[in-house]
């Protein structure tokens, strides 16, 4: 009887799952932080961008 449960309390089976799924929240969160910092700035960058090109003005 010990020995099954020292068996099941040795079993790993779904930790490399677990691991995985920790990896990939933590990449997802890294990315949704980049996308937050920095997509407001490359989008007035764009909007910079095409009214430079639709004015073809030299001030830009």
């Amino acid at each position: 009887m010990i020995s099954r449960i020292r068996t099941t309390l040795r079993r790993d089976e779904g930790a490399s799952a677990v691991e995985y799924g920790l990896l990939v929240a933590a990449i997802a969160a890294v990315i949704v932080g980049v996308v937050f910092l920095l997509g407001t700035t490359v989008k007035n960058n764009f909007s910079k961008t095409t009214s430079c090109i639709s004015a073809s003005s030299t001030s830009c």
